[in-house]
């Protein structure tokens, strides 16, 4: 029998650290002692990033000068977390003299526009500051220095042949900078720390900016960069701050969500925190969620919270109008068809991303959806659910769309008006012309197999070392093979999650996938009957309580 999946090691508890440092290429001693113990004295130093002296000197003397700077931003969940970044050095440099300017999402869309350096311009800007966006921005600088106002570009995103005419292009990608994979507010970061080196902000303590580093904790875990090298370092002292984080919008966030911060981890960021900052630019103005990171006041926290959760909560109840509709359509015909294509110009192209997601991993197809912005433009995402490529099917039908691109689980899209109704021919007759060429073969790799009983103890400490996960540093997973669940079950209000309950020699241990049925595995379990658990390792906090537990990734 062939198995669905690899192993890759055959690790015991006791050799499981050495190989899973060994499989993420840390092999040397020194490597594995910095990957384990992050320390901030291995960030490099800020003055090797490309520009970065020009961009210093340029915001001196805009201090000086007492210039009014503006401060544009990318409205998720990097570009807001850098913009509070930015502004809270300048509030805590005791320079006034700034504005923040974030895009609204659905009418102006991503990056610097004219019209923005034309606003910020006549606001009496004289230098903007870009964060998480302006590397392609060569006609937006250009009127901008045509209005005498300079640019410094703060971004990380690819640089094309063509780079802004700015005073100053800070990214990682530009130039000999060592690490190439920080994220937008990882950039802002290093640009206060050149900047708190000059030593000419006197009422900035030292060490001060290093309450800054939750937010560059959240927006680096968030914003899904690889976390290694300095990336791993802003995770885990970005997740030390945010236990002990002074902003009373955090903490309000925190109550709010039933999240005791002492034990909070990079899956809260993800699933918790980064939601509600990108539900602001989804279903209404990204400000709401500047608001709470920023705000001081502890008497105005809880509003802001409570507007980002009902933003959160329209969020989710419009995924799931627009899944049920999709749903609808699907049953009107015999069978879904390879590539599932469908729109509908009242949906918001900010939601659809998180609809085909859904979609893409029940029918296990490419689904391509799509909306229609502020601006009128047909705007998609897609997701692939299978081993079927997206890019692929994109690049092979590239003569209908706008722009593309993506990788091959997922992308994003806009499509010229004339070929929309032709979409889903277009794209179904491209999936079977390319045949096996549509293809990209990804399979599952476990990195271990483990009993039960090994779940806890030596594991268990593994885990707390490697941690924090995410790109670049997965979270591992185990085979428990022939085991045998004693409950299986479906849960939740709509009891729309899975748990199976096993026995293990120290107590009931649970296994849960969450959005999931019976049905939607490999194999679908039952009571006593013997199976295969592919699975993660996780602690979970659920009201204040301890327990370890499995989080299910297939049942073969």
């Amino acid at each position: 029998m062939t198995l669905p999946y690899t192993l890759a090691t055959t690790a015991t508890p006791d050799t499981l650290l050495a190989e899973l440092l060994f499989r993420r290429g840390i092999e040397s001693e020194s490597d594995q002692a910095d990957f384990l113990t992050p320390s901030y004295g291995q960030l490099h130093d800020p003055a090797r990033l490309h520009n970065m002296k020009a961009a210093v000197d340029r915001i001196l003397a805009a201090v000086v000068a007492g210039e009014h700077i503006a401060i544009f931003s990318d409205y998720d969940c990097d570009g807001i977390p850098g913009a509070v970044v930015l502004h809270d050095f300048f509030s805590a440099a005791a320079y006034t003299n700034f504005s923040n300017t974030i895009p609204h999402r659905h009418y102006e869309g991503f990056g610097l526009s004219v019209a923005a350096v034309e606003k910020m311009a006549a606001a009496g800007a004289k230098l903007i500051i870009t964060i998480d966006c302006g590397t392609s921005n060569v006609a937006e600088v250009a009127r901008a220095r045509a209005l005498g106002v300079d640019v410094i570009i703060t971004d990380h995103h690819e640089p094309g042949e063509v780079l802004p005419d700015a005073v100053a292009g800070l990214n990682p990608k530009l130039g000999d900078y060592p690490f190439p994979h920080l994220c937008g507010t990882g950039v802002v970061f290093k640009l206060v720390q050149a900047l708190l080196a000059t030593g000419q902000f006197p009422t900035i303590l030292p060490g001060q900016e290093k309450w800054w580093l939750d937010l560059v904790g959240v927006a680096t875990i968030a914003d899904l960069v690889p976390l290694v090298g300095e990336n791993r370092i802003f995770a885990h002292y970005g997740l030390t701050v945010l236990r002990k984080s002074r902003r009373p919008g955090l903490q309000a966030l925190f109550r709010k969500a039933q999240i005791d911060p002492r034990h909070l981890t990079e899956e809260d960021v993800g699933f918790t925190i980064g939601p509600r900052i990108n539900a602001a630019s989804r279903m209404d103005a990204p400000e709401h969620a500047f608001a709470l990171l920023s705000t001081k006041s502890e008497a105005e926290a809880p509003a802001l919270v409570d507007h980002l959760e009902q933003l959160n909560n329209q969020r989710k109840s419009a995924v799931a109008l627009m899944t049920r509709e999709i749903h609808g359509r699907l049953a009107d015909r015999e069978a879904p068809p390879p590539v599932i294509v469908m729109g509908n110009p009242l949906w918001r192209p900010a939601l659809v991303g998180l609809a085909a997601n859904k979609l893409a991993e029940e029918y296990k197809c490419p689904v391509f959806l799509w909306g229609r912005d502020g601006n009128d433009v047909i705007k998609g995402s897609c997701r692939t659910g299978s081993s079927v490529s997206v890019v692929k099917l994109m690049e092979a039908a590239a003569s209908v769309f706008r722009e593309y691109g993506g990788h091959h689980a997922s992308g994003g899209f806009s499509v010229i008006d004339e070929h929309i109704f032709t979409l889903s021919d277009k794209l179904n007759q491209t999936f079977s012309e390319l045949g096996h060429a549509a293809l990209v073969a990804e399979p599952l790799v476990v990195d271990a197999a483990l009993s039960l009983d090994e779940v806890f103890g030596r594991v268990r400490q593994t885990l707390t070392a490697l941690a924090p996960f995410g790109i670049g540093n997965p979270k591992p997973l185990f085979a428990f093979t022939a085991v045998t669940p004693l409950t299986v079950e479906q849960f939740g209000k709509s009891r729309e999650h899975v748990k199976l309950t096993f026995s293990a020699t120290r107590h009931p241990l649970e296994a849960i996938a969450f959005y999931k049925t019976t049905s939607g595995f490999t194999r679908e379990p039952a009571p006593e009957s013997p199976c295969t658990l592919l699975a993660h390792i996780e602690d979970s906090f659920f009201k204040g309580r301890r327990s370890t537990r499995l989080r299910i990734v297939d049942i073969v």
